[in-house]
């Protein structure tokens, strides 16, 4: 077009400067000359008017009617495009995963805890442990000094001589007795028989029989006495046993392997029987975890299940654990199911006394139906969706909805699996439109949360 116009400039350019030309031959042959030069000639005149006409025309030709076949076209194919069906992005209604992920807050805490007494008053004369050691079962963790122990050692082991002296001298009276009542019983039978001859008097006989049950009654006494005496000397080696059961905890012991996470007392410090505390200790190599589930998913919580704790301190590491046991009650004041969870924790990353998210899956047994969240339309009348029938047809259906997964949605009732819905519908989408589907690429989503 630019070469076109160059062209048409150069030519009324020559054809001015030709009327120029002729316009001072005229003038000269005005003034008397002798001689006019010679024009050009008529021929030259037409072949250069044809040119520039030529030139002009292809012009036309040129840039004006394929700019005006253009915009013809452009404006058919936007007619064409108004009158077209639109394409409009759809998602499918897929079926929930039959496990449903049910997080939970928890607290961990050690697998067994127990505080360390002192079985002996004393003091103590050492200590080998302090917080934070790790300790073997039966390991020596101090040693109590109790002199006063020793000397109650000694009183016990006197007591039971003196109990064993009674228990002599009660069997050597229960020998005299025995011995008395033999005698006894040979006189009270040769008087009965002296009484049978008619030798002696009755009264005399009725002497000798009462003394033989005197003597019978005085051997039970003592054979008693002597039972007495041995039940004290059973009582007095009792205690000395005790007293060195009492020695043996002078030396405290751990009595399980653990951590000793509490150190109460340390050398020369004066500690009471039964009533200080030493060490507390735990046991980290495997911990439990306590949830409150609630009532709505207690139902779907057996022993044996898989759990997996994420701690939010510790980013990026999950730890695996298993549901041990359930309380089988609800608490009827927050309506949930205690249940443990134990984890193994050979690495000692776990602490006892953290925070943790327990992610335990559920089976389902019913699985629903889920939708993204950006096919739903919110209206007066209730949430929608807008479903887009096999011919195309637009219908909106009113859904009732579960729970909010975040990006996707749980759908109770009023779709079925594989229909098609718009995502982000416009307003343009209105009841009984036709539209093409284009399938949207979903986005992997995790399981189902709550």
């Amino acid at each position: 077009m630019n070469e076109i116009k160059g062209t048409e400039e150069g030519l009324r350019a020559q054809i001015e400067d030709l009327k120029r030309q002729l316009e001072e031959q005229k003038r000269r042959a005005g003034g008397g000359h002798a001689a006019q030069p010679a024009g050009p000639s008529g021929r030259t005149l037409v072949v250069l008017a044809f040119f520039v006409l030529a030139l002009v025309a292809g012009g036309f030709v040129l840039g004006y009617l394929p700019r005006q076949r253009r915009e013809l076209v452009l404006a058919a194919e936007a007619k064409a495009g108004s009158r077209s069906v639109p394409v409009v992005n759809v998602a499918t209604v897929t079926r929930s995963a039959s496990k449903a992920s049910l997080v939970l807050p928890g607290n961990i805490q050690a697998i067994t805890e127990a505080p360390v007494l002192a079985r002996a008053s004393g003091y103590i004369r050492q200590r080998y442990v302090d917080i934070g050691d790790r300790v073997k079962q039966h390991q020596v963790l101090a040693e109590i000094e109790a002199p006063e122990l020793y000397q109650q050692i000694k009183q016990a082991r006197a007591a039971i001589d003196q109990a064993n002296s009674t228990v002599e001298q009660s069997q050597a009276a229960l020998r005299q007795g025995q011995t008395n009542e033999e005698l006894a019983r040979v006189t009270a039978v040769r008087w009965q028989n002296l009484l049978a001859k008619g030798v002696v008097s009755r009264q005399d006989n009725d002497t000798y029989q009462a003394q033989y049950q005197a003597q019978q009654a005085s051997v039970q006494a003592l054979e008693k006495a002597v039972a007495a005496a041995r039940s004290n000397a059973a009582a007095a080696e009792a205690n000395l046993a005790r007293l060195n059961e009492l020695l043996g905890y002078l030396t405290v012991r751990a009595p399980f392997a653990g951590v000793i996470t509490v150190r109460n007392v340390d050398v020369g410090a004066l500690v009471t029987e039964g009533n200080t505390l030493l060490y507390r200790i735990a046991q980290a190599d495997r911990l439990r975890t306590y949830l409150n589930t609630p009532q709505a998913d207690a139902d779907a919580v057996r022993t044996g299940l898989q759990a997996t704790l994420e701690i939010p301190d510790l980013p990026g590491r999950k730890f695996v654990g298993t549901v041990s046991r359930t309380a089988n009650a609800l608490d009827p004041a927050t309506r949930t199911l205690l249940v443990e969870v134990q984890v193994p924790n050979p690495t000692g990353v776990l602490l006892p006394g953290m925070y943790a998210q327990v992610d335990l899956a559920v089976p389902r047994r019913d699985p629903p139906l889920m939708i993204p969240a950006d096919t739903l339309v919110v209206r007066s009348d209730g949430p929608q969706v807008a479903l887009v029938a096999a011919d195309g047809v637009v219908h909106f259906t009113r859904i009732r909805l579960g729970r909010d997964m975040g990006d996707r949605l749980e759908v109770l009732s009023g779709l079925e699996e594989g229909q098609h819905l718009v995502v982000n519908p416009s307003d343009a989408i209105r009841e009984g439109a036709r539209v093409k589907s284009a399938l949207a690429q979903e986005k992997p989503s995790p399981g189902p949360r709550s």
